[in-house]
């Protein structure tokens, strides 16, 4: 798929699973790249494998948990990469705990992460794309904020407040030329499983991160007249 003008996306949580495979898709499309998460090596990596594409990339290492930082920083990034027009809120931790025993720390952890980093980000990114009233910001929920999953309260519950900010932004910046999406991908095969305390179930019936990339470049491509504004991809085995 080629692309009829440039264009120049932020994507956080670049450095591994579905961040990785998104900037793969978005360069191989063509797409510039300013790259965010917490590895300097792996931002690296997939830097060097963007490159040999033929796109612009630069990484930027930030530590999206700190919350108090995130605004300030990502828009200093927006400033220094120049002319963003796509942010891709991939960045998140997933966890799982009754909500009866789930300790006040983890709680916090999960909603600074999972929702208001992604606030911030937007924060950051919003006056440039507000001064050019051009921009599309994808971000990226779960099914968790359709669906109950016993044992995931917390993450659902970040996960469904990222879907009802998605909406209301929507509608705010609308008249500025800013286009929101969420996209909700089912399981995933990602490094998220890997954990101790993760469910062993069958990953080989998840999802791929390239699948889900895929589907996050198709919304960035759309023209300005059209948008997805939600998008659920799903295992074709249904929810594990």
């Amino acid at each position: 798929m080629t692309l009829k003008s440039k264009h120049r996306a932020l994507i956080t949580g670049a450095s591994s699973g579905i961040g990785r495979a998104t900037a793969l898709a978005f360069a191989e499309a063509g797409i510039d790249l300013a790259l965010v998460g917490r590895s300097v090596e792996k931002l690296g990596t997939i830097a060097t494998e963007v490159q040999r594409m033929g796109v612009e990339v630069k990484v930027y290492p930030l530590d999206l948990s700190v919350v108090e930082q995130v605004k300030e920083k990502v828009g200093a990034i927006a400033a220094d990469f120049g002319n963003l027009d796509i942010l891709v809120n991939n960045a998140g931790m997933g966890g799982t705990g009754e909500l009866s025993s789930l300790s006040l720390e983890d709680w916090q952890q999960m909603i600074n992460l999972n929702l208001t980093s992604v606030l911030q980000c937007i924060q950051g990114v919003l006056p440039g794309m507000r001064d050019r009233r051009n921009g599309i910001i994808i971000n990226i929920a779960s099914i968790a904020a359709h669906q109950a999953f016993p044992g995931w309260g917390a993450y659902s519950v970040t996960k469904s407040g990222l879907l009802c900010l998605s909406k209301i932004l929507a509608v705010e910046e609308r008249s500025h030329g800013i286009r929101v999406v969420t996209v909700s991908p089912g399981a995933v095969n990602t490094p998220l499983w890997d954990a101790d305390t993760m469910p062993d179930f069958d990953r080989s019936q998840m999802l791929t991160p390239e699948l889900v990339a895929q589907s996050i470049l198709h919304t960035a491509l759309l023209p300005p007249q059209a948008v997805i504004e939600e998008l659920m991809v799903t295992p074709s085995a249904g929810a594990l």
